[in-house]
């Protein structure tokens, strides 16, 4: 029997208290630190508790001190002013009714996102390590030892913060390239995991990159993916995890790239596993691609087998022939189970409700276990 073990793809729901502050931080309000520091510990403490109940093996600090998966960079880093001109997915596009109901609803979230128009230069080093500490003495608490770190790629933060300084977008993912290094590096350190979020290698096909070819984007992709090397050239690619997802957002996804089409860039990355979105009915079937390729023995794909925009609440048994469609193309001793994206990709919105979200991690649990006694 091989036993599959579980994991997430990093965000869970913060308290409304949390949610508040950082809203107010992110619009530059005045806040008490010593208060936010003590709110954001007591909510590391709280989701790190609830995931080891439910059972997940690898858990995360929910990344509960940022405003979102990417952006909280600008706080971290001198250069960014401003605000950035915001796309549409293309999906949404060619549905205007839908997207207009989507604005209207209140579901799409508010918050900073400026542009590079300066130098870029590290201006806060001390909230790395609060975030570390915070994870690492929950972990302690909670008698547990294995957990991941999330922190956005270069090629993300290009694509949402976008450069109006640099010569070229090259040069400003050269530039992101040796920051981030810095972040990496400290978790890592730590003792911690590393998951690198890269939906620049699938989000940005359809989004930031709508309007150039198909052949045109994946060149970009290699070069994010080369850059990203460059800030990894340190750290053993078997303690760093990828998340590829294709917007952690309902919608038609009509215009995702294939998986088949990416793959292969994504395996240049020195990291030595892989979440991809897998639950969702736009990529429930692509778990075929694995049908075709020779997997590298120092690889471990991670399927998302927990959809994270509905609250239906997957069956086990559901869970459990979604991993095995899995294990049929990829060496069980190479298979975890994981969620499609993150719950709550921006503090305060997500689409599935609090309590919700630890039931269906539950499931998760249960029908990988279900799993493992057949594989």
């Amino acid at each position: 029997m091989v036993k599959i073990r579980t994991t997430h793809v990093g965000s869970l729901p913060r308290s409304n208290e949390l949610s508040s502050l950082l809203s107010l931080k992110d619009n530059k309000e005045k806040i008490s630190i010593k208060k936010f520091d003590e709110v954001v510990r007591n909510n590391v403490l709280e989701v790190v508790k609830k995931q080891i109940n439910t059972g997940i093996d690898i858990v995360s600090d929910g990344e509960m001190s940022k405003i979102s998966y990417a952006t909280y960079i600008k706080d971290r880093v001198d250069g960014f002013s401003g605000e950035s001109e915001r796309r549409a997915p293309k999906d949404l596009d060619d549905f205007p009714s839908f997207k207009k109901k989507l604005i209207l609803s209140g579901g799409t979230p508010t918050y900073q996102r400026p542009c590079c128009t300066s130098e870029l230069k590290i201006k806060d080093n001390v909230s790395i390590n609060k975030d570390i500490i915070n994870f690492k003495e929950a972990l302690k608490k909670n008698s547990h030892s294995e957990g991941f770190m999330n922190s956005p790629s270069p090629g993300v933060i290009c694509n949402f913060l976008p450069n109006k300084f640099y010569k070229n977008d090259d040069e400003y993912l050269e530039k992101l390239s040796d920051i981030m290094k810095f972040e990496y590096e400290k978790i890592i350190d730590s003792g911690l995991s590393l998951q690198i979020d890269c939906p620049d290698l699938a989000l940005s096909r359809h989004m930031i990159y709508k309007n150039i070819s198909e052949q045109d984007f994946l060149k970009r992709a290699n070069k994010h993916v080369e850059v990203l090397n460059k800030s990894l050239e340190n750290i053993d690619p078997s303690q760093v995890r990828m998340h590829i997802c294709w917007g952690n957002y309902e919608g038609p996804h009509t215009h995702d790239i294939g998986l088949n089409k990416i793959v292969d860039i994504a395996f240049k990355a020195n990291v030595s596993k892989y979440l991809i979105e897998s639950a969702n009915p736009r990529h429930a079937h692509e778990w075929e691609v694995f049908e075709n390729i020779k997997l590298p023995k120092d690889k471990i794909i991670i399927p998302g087998v927990i959809e994270s925009t509905s609250n239906f609440i997957e069956h086990p048994d559901v869970v459990k022939h979604r991993i095995l469609a899995f294990s049929r193309v990829v060496d069980p001793n190479q298979l975890m189970a994981g969620t499609d994206c993150g719950f709550s990709t921006f503090a305060g919105f997500g689409n599935v409700d609090e309590n919700i979200v630890y039931k269906k991690l539950e499931s998760l649990v249960v029908g990988s276990g279900l799993a493992s006694k057949v594989i």
